[in-house]
Parts: structure tokens; sequence; C-alpha cells
């Protein structure tokens, strides 16, 4: 479309606006408040729409755990991730809103209340309830994390539990100090769409799980050498990737907060397109690093390599050049191949590859970030990281360890071997191929 053209436009949608608000801005001639209603209209609209490609991930992530865990287990990452979806939601009402931005004032949490904005007001420049919405979806998305990691052999009563915790107290709290306006956003900690306020305390929360835990049955023989346990559906495990890597742009886009004038729709766009060159040079380099070490391509290294450069830019997608973007995400996917057998040689079971991606590279991405963006500092942007860290793996740790000590976490070996679906659900998730092909 020619310039001209689009800026006869551009006037016949403003004159439009101007119509459609009614006699009143005729009369008063109200230019400043039709701008404001505008701005309203689009910041609250970003907040849904984001919202829901976020809300978007949380079948992203059911899809590729369905894909790498075993067919004996599917079912169950299923129940897992609707629910635990259901519970961030409530607890986020309950609470977690309300503990992370609410009264903070530079300290180290907010209130303990339920979630009541009352009528949305203009002067705030978006609606309260879409903005509730948005910061939501983000919680669900770091109980999702955990899902993974600790697939397979956990009951799903205990392990709801602390999504519970994990979601109503745990990230709220952490949250609070650097989005909530607590002592890390006083410091300057610079975390623009959460590769540590979301990731890495998902990541911190599934190793303490996977720690306490323990692995499946079988996956490494006696002398620790890993065994490979493939997954029911290496397909569906892509299909996930794609839908995960489609809600990252309302995850980094809409963390912009902002669509009300010229500036911030740039911005927007211009996180859009680093978001995607991130994820792209995760993919290329997580193939290329793959063939260097295996001289073959590991397509859930890959898959993951993608997730591994998503949340490597989640941290700044705003400030980067393309090419630095893109540099990026590669480091990103470099660091899910060369983790993974690191984690195997610790007899840590990671069954989706979650604390690689969402660990790992949440901490490479957000002490990258003073590299883009100079009103960052790298002592700050470490001192947030040990922060999260230590109080999240802490924290978890201790939960984990009471659900063990009073209800039992794990199913029981020998139940591993009919499979959790039937012991948690009683039924397959793929009844056709019969249960000679469960595994």
């Amino acid at each position: 479309m020619q310039p001209k053209n689009r800026a006869w436009l551009v006037a016949g949608a403003v004159g439009a606006l101007a119509v459609a608000a009614g006699p009143a801005l005729a009369q008063d001639g109200d230019v400043a408040a039709l701008r404001a209603d505008m701005e309203y209209v689009f910041n609250t609209l970003l907040f849904l729409i984001g919202g829901f490609l976020v809300m978007w991930m949380a079948a992203g992530f059911a899809m590729l755990e369905a894909g790498l865990v075993r067919k004996k287990s599917v079912g169950v990452q299923c129940l897992k991730n609707i629910t635990l979806y259901s519970i961030a939601g409530l607890m986020f009402w309950v609470v977690g809103y309300n503990l992370m931005y609410v009264g903070v004032d530079g300290g180290y949490f907010g209130s303990f209340t339920p979630w009541s904005a009352g009528a949305p007001t203009v002067d705030d420049g978006y609606s309260l309830h879409s903005d509730w919405f948005f910061q939501m979806v983000f919680v669900a998305t770091a109980a999702s994390i955990v899902s993974g990691t600790v697939a397979e052999r956990i009951k799903v009563v205990p392990f709801l539990i602390f999504v519970a915790v994990l979601t109503g107290i745990f990230y709220p709290i952490t949250g609070s100090w650097g989005w909530g306006g607590g002592w890390l956003a006083e410091m300057g900690f610079s975390d623009f769409a959460g590769s540590t306020i979301v990731h890495s305390v998902g990541g911190w929360a599934a190793l303490a799980g996977a720690i306490v835990l323990g692995a499946r049955r079988g996956r490494f023989t006696p002398d620790g050498k890993p065994q490979p346990m493939p997954g029911s559906s290496l397909p569906l495990a892509t299909l996930g990737t794609f839908i995960l890597w489609l809600g990252w742009f309302g995850f980094n886009g809409a963390s912009q907060l902002a669509l009300g004038t010229v500036v911030d729709a740039d911005s927007v766009a211009r996180i859009f397109m680093n978001t995607n060159l991130a994820a792209a040079g995760g993919v290329v380099a997580a193939m290329i690093t793959c063939l260097a070490i295996y001289q073959k391509v590991d397509l859930s290294l890959v898959l993951n390599g993608a997730i591994g450069g998503l949340v490597s830019i989640t941290a700044e997608p705003l400030t980067p050049l393309p090419l630095a973007a893109i540099l990026i995400g590669a480091v990103g996917g470099v660091l899910i191949v060369i983790t993974v057998p690191l984690l195997d040689k610790l007899k840590i079971d990671d069954v989706v590859g979650a604390i690689p991606a969402h660990l790992v590279c949440g901490i490479w991405g957000t002490i990258v970030v003073p590299l883009t963006n100079a009103d960052a500092s790298y002592a700050t942007q470490a001192i947030g990281i040990a922060a999260f860290g230590l109080f999240t793996f802490v924290a978890s740790l201790i939960v984990w360890s009471v659900l063990r000590a009073v209800v039992g976490i794990r199913i029981r070996e020998e139940d591993e071997d009919a499979g959790i679906d039937q012991i948690e659900l009683g039924i397959d998730a793929y009844p056709e191929f019969g249960r000679t092909m469960a595994y």
C-alpha cells in the first residue's frame, strides 16, 4: 500500500471514531478525551490479545509434554496441564495478584488479600480486569514448566498441591520483587517479559522437584549410564512447540503493556520480530550443535532449541538489533544441547528438557540484558538471578520434602511398569494400540 493511501485510511479511521464517539464529543470537541479513550481501548486490547495467546501456550505445553512422555503417561500429562492452569487462575485471584502487586512499595511482598479491582478506570490507561487476566496466564506458565520435568512418576494430587503453593505464594512473592515495584525493581533489575521472573522460577521449582522425586524406574543403569526413553509422539511434540512459539508473541509483545501510541505500536512490532528471530536462531544453533557432537540431529533437542531461544530473548526483546536477537537465541539453542548430558551425569531425570530450556536459558537471557540495554547492569542482573534462584529452589525443596514425608509424592516403582495413566486414571490415552504398545 502506498503511503498516501495509508494516510487517507488513517484519516478516515479517526473520522469514523469521532463520529462513533457521539453527540457529546461533537459538542465538547474533547479531542483529548477521545485520545485517552482510544489509548485505553488499545492498551486493554493488547492485554487481552496477549493474554489469550499466552493462555494458548498452556495447550502448547500440554502437547509438547504429551509427545515427549511415553504412551502410558499421556493421559496424566493432559490432566495435569488443564488442572494446573485452573488452579493457577484460582490461586492468583485468591491471593496471588495482590501479593505480587498491591502495597509492595520497594519491599518483599504485597498484600495477602483476594483480588478486587472494582470498576476499571481510565486514569490507569487500561482495564484492571485485563491486567489481572494477562498477569494470571504468566503464573500458569511457570507451573507448566514443573509439570514436564517431574512427569511419569509423580502422583497427581501432591503435584497439584505444590502448584497451588507455587502459583499462590512463591511466584507472586518473587514476582513482586521485580514487576511489583519491590526491592529488585528499586535496584534496577531488568526482566522485560520474564526470563527469570517466570521461566527460571519454574525451572528452579522443577529442579527441586526432580531431585526430591528421583529418576524414573530404569532411566539410569546401576552404574549411572542414562537409558533413552523415547516419547509417544514427536509430531505431537512438534505441534506443541509451534503452539508455544505462537503464544510467545503474546508473552513478549504484550509485555510492552501499551499499544495506544505510534511508539508503542512500533515497539510491539519490533518485539515480535526479535522474538521470532531468537527462536529461529535457537533452532538452527541446536541443530548444528547436534550434528557437531552426535553426527545426527535429535529432534527433541531441536524443539527445545526453539524454546531455549524464546526464553533467552524474553528478558529483553525490545532493545536488541536483529543480529543480536539471533545470537542471543542461538546461544540458548547451544545451551540446550550441552546441558542435557550434564543433567544425565548428575542423574537428574528431566523428562521434557524443561530445566535446560527454562532455567539455564532463563539465566542466560537475564544476565545478557545489559549487552543491549544500557539501563541495566550486570551486577544487578546477577543479584536478581541469585535471589530468585535461592528463594525458589530452597522454598520448593522444603515443600516437596514435606509432601514426600506427609502424603508421598511418587507412585510405586512396580506401578511405573503398568503406567501412571492406569494407576491415576484407570485408562489408556491410546487404547486402540493395546497395552502391549503402551510403552
